[in-house]
């Protein structure tokens, strides 16, 4: 029965226009359902015409003068006959039979308390019930005589009422009136369009009255405007026009709620007629006002119903608001995080459902993330998005491996295991070797470029490494050239440690990672006969690693590797001499015909470089070659000079190596033999005088020209002689001047450190007889040598100067160097 209730309402929630209620996409903000049990049996017999709502309660009153008290779920506690006031949690009650017709009661906010036992009714006037000192109850009237009261709200010390004429406040503490707001449309009647009223707070009092609404605050008067005012005054601070006629107000945080009477035109019959009401969450704004969320209630019977049918209450404290009309009451409720999610789903809105979960994953209580994260992907995998389905497959099943196992098996039923197979875990969790294995064969039997990415990308425990090899092998038969797969075949017999199989594969392939690999897993016993293959594959890489790892493969190993390939031979040895030049000497000799063949550039500075070659071998070949400045070094360094000169002159005709190579000689028969050369080559003589000014005397060379014969630029040649002869006559001049003026400087340094007198004490001694150089009674006559070195003597401790040498010199200083003391200080007493 609640089922069928339940689903009956769902249509609360649609507009009057179905059409446009599926185009738009905004949320609702709040959900219904209809208040059945008690109530619908009490609405079968009786129609209702008002509640109130308070704690965990509502009271009911019915067409036929009933008041039923009602929990949350509608079930009726209690019925009353005539007005009386009960105490919910206490025996404590009052009823009284009026003459008259009763149309609203209102009860102290605090009625519990002792101070406050009051309450209002409303009529033809407005009643107030109190109860005096001896538990008494008297009545007094607060006003009469503008028609029925028909609604009454008590708010703290302030009680607001509607009759025909407009709303009035009154102030319960000082007993006085405060303010009259009155009712702007005066066509609509009241007990047809009757007046809503509700306060927000202890001040701010909302009043709707046909399709207007004022929202109105009581303020304090200031002392100074008293007089005879009221000490309170209302300021309406917003005032707006409704699009419908208005049933029921109630707050909502800083929102209101509007229940709203519709009447609508028949597009058929051009009359008018009762559409259901509507319950609009607007923002109140000083002039007008902002629509939040609009809904359309079926309530039963609404085609039947009037303005004055239709009553809001709200549960304070809650978001709890109940729509009552004479068949039906309906609760509206905020809608909380799982409604949201609820609505996010049924919208297809899955991630930003599975957002939600998330972030109130404490507050929801009928979903469950996993749930939503499932619905997610499967909902994707319908789309045809299957990548998009995979990635989010990570964050959603996290680390449950059964739930990735049954997933991945989806996906294979698609055929879409390489969508997956990039977001599988491979760590925590790790899933049956079975899930990898099957990707696996997936690509190996369609994409081998990704198959090689996998094996590249996996850990080789994930899956059975043998049954993979194996495979690979088979598509190999069929296509045995394939780099791809030979590559990753070398990678699977890696991972299974079997290195020689690796090796050999990357070799034939020239592949980058076979270095690598050596020295990763120290296969260098397993490369001693590959030498040749790993030269020719990268030379460079090649000879660095076997240099790097002599101790593993010897110097005499690899030469002999390389015998049959002396080009490579000579790259391996050449790089060894340039890191020592003593490593490989024993092969010196080998080196002298692999350079003169290979790299002829690399000769000259390696017979310069190597003390280990012998001369007579690599002059040999040399002269065999005809390698002049090889041959030249040779010569020289052999101490035959002239041949060398000799070879420069006549083979290479240069002259300024030719002197080049005399100034590096610096011997004077060079010199000669380079002038007797050249004084019959004007081009040699010119040179010559360019250059030897400053080795040999040019006037032997010029003494040796013959007369008449022509010597290009001769002028510039002797110009450049006077003027180095010049430069060099200075340069004395300036090194003769700079001497002087050192000397002298230095000299009277000397002086002035001499002429300083020199402190004798107790301490210092004579440096003959080592005894103190004072005597020990003062007044004693002494007689003692003070040298300029510091040396200290008694007089009759120095030898007596001779008629050859009368100067007397420091016996410590003058046996090293007679300078120092040459001079001498004398004391006497």
């Amino acid at each position: 029965m609640a089922e069928a209730e339940e689903q009956d309402i769902g249509s609360l929630e649609e507009s009057t226009d179905e059409s446009e209620e599926e185009e738009s996409e905004e949320e609702p903000k709040l959900k219904y359902e209809r208040l059945s049990n008690g109530v619908t049996e009490i609405l079968q017999k009786d129609a209702a015409s008002c509640m109130t709502v308070h704690d965990k309660f509502l009271a009911l009153g019915t067409h036929y003068g009933k008041v039923y008290l009602l929990d949350v779920q509608g079930n009726i506690t209690q019925k009353f006959d005539v007005v009386q006031v009960f105490g919910l949690y206490s025996g404590e009650e009052y009823h009284e039979t009026f003459d008259c017709p009763i149309k609203i009661i209102a009860v102290h906010p605090h009625f519990v308390r002792s101070s406050c036992k009051q309450f209002v009714t409303g009529g033809k006037k407005l009643l107030l019930f109190e109860r005096s000192w001896m538990n008494r109850w008297k009545s007094s009237v607060l006003h009469e005589g503008e028609g029925n009261i028909r609604s009454v709200k008590w708010r703290g010390h302030l009680i607001a009422w509607a009759n025909n004429m407009g709303v009035k406040i009154f102030d319960i503490t000082s007993k006085q009136r405060i303010t009259n707001v009155p009712r702007d449309d005066i066509s609509l009647r009241p007990d047809m369009y009757p007046c809503s009223l509700c306060w927000k707070d202890s001040v701010t009092l909302i009043i709707g009255w046909g399709t207007s609404v004022k929202i109105c605050s009581v303020k304090e008067r200031h002392a100074s405007e008293m007089r005879d005012l009221p000490s309170r005054y209302v300021e309406i601070v917003s005032q707006f026009e409704t699009e419908f006629h208005i049933s029921g107000l109630a707050p909502l945080c800083d929102q209101l709620v509007v229940l709203s009477y519709v009447k609508e035109v028949s597009e058929k019959t051009e009359r008018e007629y009762c559409a259901r009401p509507r319950l609009d969450i607007i923002q109140p704004l000083p002039e007008t006002c902002e629509e939040i969320s609009s809904d359309a209630l079926t309530v039963r019977g609404f085609q039947e119903n009037e303005c004055r049918d239709y009553h809001l209450e709200s549960s304070e404290g809650e978001s709890l608001f109940y729509i009552v009309s004479p068949r039906d009451v309906v609760v509206a409720k905020e809608r909380d995080q799982d409604d949201h999610i609820d609505w996010l789903l049924e919208k297809k809105k899955y991630e930003e459902a599975l957002m939600a979960a998330e972030i109130s994953q404490r507050n929801i209580k009928r979903h469950k993330i996993l749930d939503i994260g499932l619905a997610y992907i499967s909902h994707l995998v319908e789309k045809g998005e299957y990548d998009i389905a995979a990635r989010k497959c990570q964050k959603i099943l996290g680390k449950n491996a059964a739930l990735w196992e049954y997933e991945v098996y989806k996906f294979k039923e698609i055929g879409q295991l390489k969508a997956i197979s990039p977001y599988l875990p491979r760590g925590d969790p790790v899933l049956k070797p079975l899930i990898y294995e099957m990707i696996l064969h997936e690509f190996l039997e369609s994409d081998y470029e990704g198959f090689a990415t996998l094996i590249r990308e996996w850990p080789g425990d994930l899956y059975n490494n043998s049954v993979i090899v194996q495979a690979v092998r088979d598509h190999l038969k069929k296509d045995s050239q394939n780099k791809t797969l030979l590559k990753t075949l070398a990678e699977l017999y890696t991972y299974d440690k079997n290195y020689g199989n690796a090796l050999e594969i990357y070799l034939t392939l020239r592949h980058k990672d076979v270095f690598q690999l050596i020295h990763k897993h120290n296969l260098f016993s397993s490369i001693k006969d590959k030498i040749v293959l790993l030269m020719d594959f990268d030379s460079e890489k090649a000879v660095d690693m076997l240099l790097d790892n002599e101790d593993k493969i010897s110097i005499k190993k690899v030469v002999e590797e390389l015998e049959d390939r002396p080009e490579l031979q000579h790259v391996y040895l050449h790089k060894l001499f340039k890191r020592d030049h003593h490593k490989g000497q024993r092969y010196h000799e080998k080196q002298i015909s692999l350079y003169a063949e290979y790299d002829r550039p690399n000769l000259l500075p390696f017979l310069r470089d190597s003390t280990h070659c012998p001369l007579e071998k690599a002059l040999e070949i040399c002269q065999q070659r005809n390698f002049v400045e090889e041959t030249v070094y040779l010569l020289s360094r052999m101490g035959n000079s002239r041949s060398a000169l000799k070879m420069i002159m006549e083979e290479l005709h240069d002259v300024d190596k030719a002197i080049e190579f005399a100034k590096e000689q610096d011997d004077g028969e060079l010199w000669e033999d380079l002038i007797l050369y050249s004084i019959d080559k004007p081009p040699f003589i010119t040179g010559l005088l360019n250059n030897i000014g400053t080795h040999v005397d040019p006037i032997l060379l010029i003494h040796r020209i013959k007369e008449g014969m022509e010597i290009p630029s001769l002028r510039d040649s002797l110009v450049k002689i006077l003027q180095d002869y010049n430069l060099q006559i200075l340069l004395r001049e300036g090194c003769k001047k700079i001497l002087v003026a050192d000397s002298l400087s230095l000299l009277k340094k000397m002086h002035r450190t001499q002429m300083k007198g020199v402190l004798v004490d107790e301490e210092n001694i004579c440096e003959s007889c080592l005894s103190p150089i004072l005597p020990t009674d003062a007044a004693k006559p002494f007689s003692m040598v003070v040298f300029h070195c510091r040396h200290m003597f008694h007089k009759e401790c120095l030898p007596v100067p001779s008629m050859n040498s009368p100067a007397q010199y420091c016996n410590i200083c003058s046996a090293k160097n007679r300078g120092p003391g040459s001079a001498i200080l004398e004391m006497k007493k």
